[in-house]
């Protein structure tokens, strides 16, 4: 690794962040990956972030807490329904500033680590309708970065990488599995169980495995017995 190409990588032990790892890896960065628990009621997330740190061999791994709980508005951080079925507009799953308060703890992480590099795995193709997946979102905020830090002000241009922004979720898979992506160890669900496996019925696991489906790759995933969207 080449010290000179760090970067801090946001992993939530999910399928697109493990991929973007792998992306970061492949292109020779030193990368230090940071999950963010924010109150997420599937928390096994965490623990899955953490061995894919472990396994994929990134140089360091943290853990950042903020309770948006506090603020709630979310299926994901307060006491409202997941759907398990799709509906119009942006779903209840949406958390409120997730990705603002992500990349704005991955840009502290790196001004400290002297990086200059931020991964994030946002998608704008196959995904539910989070403002804060789009590309005008992270055009902003990469403008940001530049006028929010000493490193910026004192001439460091950080630039913040989307290699999947424009990827089905089934070329997602596809290069995630040839550069070497274990899947199994990825959860996705919005309602996980502390096990790890999957209720098979959100939007993100409906999303999941139409994926593995369009990939033509056998679907690692693990389910709830019984639960299984058919």
């Amino acid at each position: 690794m080449n010290s000179e190409r760090r970067a801090v990588v946001l992993l939530s032990g999910g399928l697109d962040s493990a991929t973007t790892l792998a992306f970061a890896m492949a292109e020779g960065y030193e990368c230090h990956s940071l999950a963010v628990d924010y109150g997420q009621r599937h928390r096994s997330e965490l623990a899955a972030a953490r061995r894919l740190s472990e396994s994929m061999g990134a140089a360091s791994h943290r853990v950042v807490a903020v309770d948006l709980r506090a603020i709630g508005g979310s299926a994901l951080t307060d006491e409202i329904d997941v759907p398990e079925a799709p509906g119009d507009g942006i779903p209840v799953t949406y958390v409120p500033a997730r990705n603002t308060l992500m990349l704005s703890l991955a840009l502290g992480h790196a001004e400290v680590l002297d990086a200059s590099d931020l991964f994030i795995g946002v998608n704008a193709v196959d995904y539910s309708g989070y403002p804060d997946c789009r590309p005008q979102f992270i055009a902003a905020f990469e403008e940001l970065c530049q006028l929010a830090t000493k490193a910026g002000v004192e001439g460091a241009h950080f630039r913040i990488h989307t290699p999947l922004i424009d990827l089905t979720k089934a070329e997602i898979i596809r290069r995630g599995t040839g550069l070497g992506v274990d899947y199994s160890k990825t959860i996705s669900c919005y309602q996980a169980d502390e096990q790890g496996r999957a209720c098979g019925v959100c939007d993100s696991c409906r999303i999941r495995r139409a994926g593995f489906e369009a990939a033509g790759v056998d679907d690692p995933t693990r389910y709830i017995v019984g639960s299984l969207v058919r």
